[in-house]
This record gives structure tokens, sequence and C-alpha cells, in this order.
């Protein structure tokens, strides 16, 4: 009887926080333009912290390429985290690709870098895996959290993003901390 009540409660409670979620989604409210230039700083920003996040995948990965089979997934979803953003250059990958792509703009070479190039023009990386991990979601935490602080002066659209990018990105950081193995 108990567990029938536990499971009524939660989903009510699950219900009314997601009619609560589209009832405020519908207001975009007089002081907030979906396209003011503060939201456009916004999304730019976003799209940079995505480019630099990337370029700090693509060094991890050059530096330590037997990660890949871990962090190709993860480098993926932040690419396309820095195009959602509205970086609609080619997100190059360590292995090659286009020719320029966020990771370039963000001090990492977009055509392949070796471990030598990564380390000297690229974000540091650490010479230990785990702590290369530990380093990269560390990264990934501190951006999630900015992300989620930015929520409150954004329009509601550029909020959505910004909510599921920061979501994933505390997926990533956990991730990259449990994969001790």
């Amino acid at each position: 009887m108990a567990y029938a009540r536990r499971r009524t409660l939660l989903a009510g409670a699950a219900l009314g926080g997601a009619a609560l979620l589209t009832g405020c989604s519908e207001d975009s409210g007089p002081g907030r333009p979906e396209h003011s230039a503060a939201a456009e700083r916004l999304r730019k920003r976003s799209a940079r912290d995505s480019s630099a996040l990337l370029a700090r995948y693509d060094a991890t990965l050059a530096a330590h390429p037997a990660l890949e089979s871990r962090l190709r997934p993860l480098r993926a979803e932040v690419a396309r985290h820095a195009e959602a953003f509205g970086d609609d250059r080619p997100a190059a990958s360590p292995s090659g690709g286009a020719s320029d792509g966020p990771a370039h703009d963000a001090g990492a070479p977009a055509s392949g870098p070796s471990p030598q190039d990564a380390r000297s023009s690229g974000p540091a990386v650490p010479q230990d895996e785990r702590a290369a991990r530990s380093a990269l979601a560390d990264a990934e935490r501190r951006l999630a959290d900015a992300r989620t602080k930015a929520l409150l002066a954004a329009p509601p659209e550029l909020a959505r993003l910004l909510a599921s990018v920061a979501a994933a990105g505390a997926v990533h950081a956990y991730l990259l901390a449990e994969r001790a193995g």
C-alpha cells in the first residue's frame, strides 16, 4: 500500500513539475527578448566555452590515445553543444577531418595534433591518464556550474539550451570521474 502511494506521489510530482516548467516556458516576457544583444553575447560565450572544452578533449586524446574509446562519445557531444550555440564551423577531430574548427580557434590544431603539439599549443594535459580524466571532469563541472548560473539571465529558449547542456556536462563530469578502471 505504501509503495502505491509513494509511486502516485512521485508521478504527481513529476507531472506537476512538468506542468510548471511548461507554463513558465510559454511566457517569454517583455524584458527578456530571445534575440537581444545580451542573449547574443551569452550564446557566443557559450559557443566559445564549448569550443575551448572541445580543444581540451582534443589535447587529452592526443596526449592519451588509449582513452579514445572513453572520450570519443563525450567529445562528440561537446562538438554538438558548440554547434547548438551557433558555432557553425565544422568540429575537427584529432584523427583528422575538417581543416578548421572550434578546436583550432580555442588553441588546438584542427588537423590531427601530435602529443607534442597538444602540450605546447593547446590546454595543458597531465601525463597520467587518471589525472587527465580528472582534469576533463573538473573542466566539465566548472562549465556546467557556470551555465547553470547563466540560466537566470537567459531568455527562455537559450535558458532551455543552457540547462540541457549544463546537465550533459554534469553527466560527463560524473562519467569521467567514475571511469577509473
